[in-house]
């Protein structure tokens, strides 16, 4: 009876201790950590002086102060990994998948090597990742009210990550009151999520002098130099200068960071005038806009992952042959990379690759990975599994998969719509992604108050019958 009990997760046993193993040859191969330059010091100076980044939301570097270790924040981030898989297949199982479909649908977030190359790199994106993910399985699993405060709470902590996280509150909200839950509830989770990013916001205030998550008009500027026509644009003479220069479109990050950029001819008003630029450029070509964004965003279901937005191991995100060594050149905050590590936990962190487990994992990683086609396929999984029970009227059935597939959509077409693409924004659409097809694939009803309801009515026909 036990033996039959536990035979039926075989499947996903097996499937996790792969997830162990690839896992533990990052950890063995590449030592302590993959730095992505210099976003990675940013963060880590960030967590070392304890104060909010101008240019972005510095949640992460609070989650690396709480370590002050970059080998123990790898460790973390790779038991979050785990973790998500865990619960994904614990979810699907309890919505009445069988158990080898909610082991496939675990499958990709233990094996595909670029979710793991995530997990390894010292970025916001994994934390981000992962709180998205519990948020979303809290509130499939039972939408109760401590679940729904729980579920925007932690969304809440992914937008001061994150700025995604925001439109995913949103949609989180949105989804709460399709499926019925009180406004009292559904109030309250509002309220923790404003606590936590409306406490960050006065943070930031503190210290930089205004209300804010930290970001800039720059990326949205950079999209809109993939499409903006400054003859249709008219833009004033002050505006003009950002006007990006005949021939051929470079990608949206390019502009940012290539000294002949119009950029730099802006000077100190860069943040005003790239603001107004990007207002101008996108009400006077909605449609340019509009269509650049989704067909780059287009490109996460292509074959081969398009190396974006220059050729480099760094820009494939990938475990590579050799990585480049700390040196003297100023990484963030006025130091170097060695000084900022030896500050934030007492010794370098220089990235050292180690034979022959590192090797392993590269070869893993030329076939460990899911391509774009089945992440297409899978999402559309769930579209269609959504559809069908729409028709057949079972709406109940359909809300769980909802949210999930909401939120991936909005993670696969958002981010390129305001900056530009990048297979690093594409991981976290995965497990949303194979969340929301095998939700939508269950045959059973999973709104708790449905099988509550057809538990009442099970037990009055036995009473009837007897």
């Amino acid at each position: 009876m036990i033996r039959s009990r536990w035979g039926v997760h075989l499947l996903f046993g097996g499937l996790l201790v792969a997830g162990v193993v690839v896992r533990g040859l990052a950890v063995l191969g590449y030592r302590p950590v993959l730095w992505f330059w210099a976003d990675s010091f940013a963060y880590l100076s960030s967590a070392v002086d304890l104060r909010p980044l101008p240019s972005r939301p510095a949640g992460y570097s609070l989650f690396l102060w709480f370590f002050e270790n970059v080998q123990v924040v790898v460790v973390a981030q790779h038991l979050m990994g785990i973790a998500m898989a865990v619960a994904i297949y614990a979810v699907l199982l309890r919505a009445g998948l069988p158990a080898w479909g909610s082991a496939l649908a675990a499958a990709p977030v233990l094996l595909d090597v670029h979710q793991v190359q995530l997990e390894h790199l010292l970025m916001a994106d994994l934390l981000f990742t992962f709180l998205v993910v519990m948020a979303v399985v809290l509130l499939v699993w039972r939408p109760a009210p401590w679940a729904v405060v729980a579920g925007l709470g932690l969304l809440g902590m992914a937008t001061v990550t994150r700025t995604l996280g925001l439109p995913l509150v949103i949609v989180a909200v949105v989804w709460l009151l399709l499926r019925r839950v009180s406004w009292r509830a559904v109030g309250a989770g509002v309220l923790a999520a404003g606590v936590v990013v409306g406490g960050y916001a006065t943070w930031f205030n503190a210290v930089h002098g205004s209300f804010g998550l930290g970001g800039s008009n720059v990326w949205m500027w950079s999209r809109t130099m993939t499409f903006a026509d400054c003859r249709i644009m008219d833009p004033r003479p002050e505006l003009a200068v950002l006007c990006p220069e005949a021939g051929p479109r470079l990608a949206a990050p390019v502009y940012i960071w290539d000294p002949k950029s119009p950029i730099v001819r802006s000077g100190a008003e860069k943040e005003e005038l790239t603001g107004e630029f990007t207002s101008l450029a996108i009400r006077s070509q909605p449609l340019d806009f509009l269509l650049t964004g989704l067909g780059d965003a287009l490109w996460a279901f292509e074959w081969n992952r398009r190396i974006y937005p220059s050729p480099g191991p760094q820009s494939a995100y990938v475990f590579p042959d050799s990585v480049r060594p700390f040196s003297d050149r100023v990484a963030s905050a006025g130091r170097t990379a060695t000084q900022l590590t030896v500050e934030y936990q007492g010794s370098s962190a220089e990235t050292r690759i180690v034979e022959p487990y590192a090797g392993w994992l590269r070869a893993y990683q030329e076939y460990g990975y899911l391509r774009g086609p089945f992440l297409a396929a899978i999402l559309l999984a769930g579209l269609g599994g959504m559809l069908v029970k729409l028709v057949r009227g079972r709406f109940a059935d359909l809300t769980p998969a909802l949210l999930p597939w909401a939120a991936a959509m909005t993670l696969t077409f958002l981010p390129p719509l305001v900056a530009a693409f990048d297979h690093r924004y594409v991981v976290p659409v995965v497990p949303l992604a194979c969340l929301a097809a095998g939700l939508a694939l269950t045959r059973r009803a999973t709104d708790d108050a449905t099988v509550e309801s057809g538990t009442r009515a099970k037990r009055k026909a036995q009473l009837t019958a007897g």
